[in-house]
C-alpha cells in the first residue's frame, strides 16, 4: 500500500504501527521519526514559521479572511506519488489541509485513493484513530497492541497519583493567549493535576492574561502549538505584556516541547502526560525545562 499523510500526527501513527515503509509522501511539518525525513513533501504554507507568534496568528487570520488556504497541497506531486490512501484530519485547518479540499484532490488522482480523516479530540478519540489507521493499513493486530500499550502507560501514570490535585493552566499560544483544549486536560488529569483553564474535548480557548490570576493556578505549563522548547524560550523573551509577565511570575512555570508532545494527536501524547507528571513533581526531563523556579 502507498500512503500519503497530510499531517505529522498521521505520520507518527503510521510509523508507530510499523508501517513507515508504506509512506511515499508526508506533510511539510512532519519531522518524526527520523526515518521519514527524506520522503517527498506534498504540502506547503505561505506562513513563515520563523516569524513571531503574534505575526503568525495575524497572517493566519488574514488568510482565513481572504478565503485562502493556510496549507496547500502540491497536486502534481500527489498525482505522481499515486497513493492508495490519503490520511488527513478534520480538527484544525491550521494544522492540515481542509478535509473538503483533500477529497477534491483525491478525486483528481487516478485511481482515486481512499481518504481517512483523523477526528480525535480526546485521548479516547486519538486511540480510536490509531485503530482506524491500523485497519486501513491491514495492521489491526499491531494497532491493538499499540493502543493497549498506550492505555497501560496511562493507567500506570494515574496509579501514581496521591494527595490533592494541583491546579494547572496550559498555555498553547502566547500572543494572543490561547489555553490548550482537546486532549490536554485529560493529559493533565492522567498526570495527577486539574486543568482549570479548559475541559476535555473543548476547542483551545482565547483568553486574556488578566483572567489567569482568577484561575488560581499552582502551575503554569507552556506548550506552544508547533514550537519546541528553544523556540518557546525565544517567544517568552520577546513577551512584553505587563499582564502576561505578572501572571507568569505568580506561579512556577514549565515549558514542554508542544510540537512533539502535546499538540499532535498521536502516540506521543502519552510521553507528554509523563512530562506533565514530571513538572508536577518539580523535576526536569528531556523535552521540558523549568522557566521560573518559584513565584516571583
Amino acid at each position: 500500500m502507498r500512503v500519503v499523510t497530510l499531517l505529522p500526527a498521521a505520520t507518527e501513527i503510521v510509523a508507530a504501527l510499523g508501517g513507515a515503509g508504506s509512506l511515499v509522501g508526508i506533510s511539510h511539518e512532519c519531522d518524526h521519526p527520523a526515518s521519514v525525513l527524506g520522503l517527498p513533501r506534498v504540502t506547503a504554507t505561505p506562513i513563515d514559521p520563523g516569524a513571531p507568534g503574534a505575526a503568525i496568528d495575524a497572517e493566519v487570520r488574514r488568510l482565513h479572511g481572504a478565503g485562502k488556504p493556510v496549507i496547500g497541497v502540491d497536486a502534481d506531486t500527489l498525482r505522481r506519488l499515486a497513493p492508495d490512501l490519503l490520511i488527513t484530519q478534520d480538527l484544525c485547518e491550521v494544522c492540515a489541509v481542509a478535509e473538503g479540499e483533500v477529497h477534491r484532490l483525491a478525486a483528481a488522482v487516478q485511481p482515486a485513493p481512499a481518504v481517512l480523516a483523523l477526528s480525535g479530540r480526546t485521548i479516547e478519540g486519538i486511540l480510536s484513530d490509531v485503530g482506524a489507521v491500523a485497519r486501513a493499513l491491514d495492521l489491526a493486530p499491531d494497532g491493538d497492541e499499540l493502543v493497549a500499550g498506550l492505555r497501560s502507560r496511562l493507567e500506570r501514570l494515574r496509579a501514581r497519583r496521591h494527595g490533592s490535585r494541583p491546579r494547572v493552566v496550559c498555555v498553547e499560544w502566547l500572543e494572543p493567549l490561547y489555553l490548550a483544549g482537546h486532549w490536554v486536560p485529560e493529559m493533565v488529569e492522567a498526570a495527577g493535576g486539574e486543568d482549570v483553564g479548559a475541559s476535555a474535548g473543548s476547542h483551545s480557548a482565547r483568553r486574556e492574561w488578566s483572567e489567569l490570576p482568577g484561575l488560581r493556578p499552582d502551575l503554569v505549563v507552556i506548550m506552544l502549538c508547533g514550537f519546541g522548547v528553544e523556540r518557546t524560550l525565544a517567544e517568552l523573551a520577546a513577551l512584553r505584556s505587563p499582564a502576561a509577565l505578572s501572571t507568569l511570575w505568580s506561579a512556577p512555570v514549565w515549558i514542554i516541547d508542544g510540537n512533539a508532545y502535546t499538540s499532535r494527536s498521536g502516540p506521543r501524547i502519552v510521553d507528554g502526560a509523563e512530562l506533565l507528571r514530571a513538572a508536577l513533581e518539580g523535576r526536569e526531563s528531556r523535552g521540558m525545562v523549568r522557566w521560573r523556579s518559584d513565584a516571583g
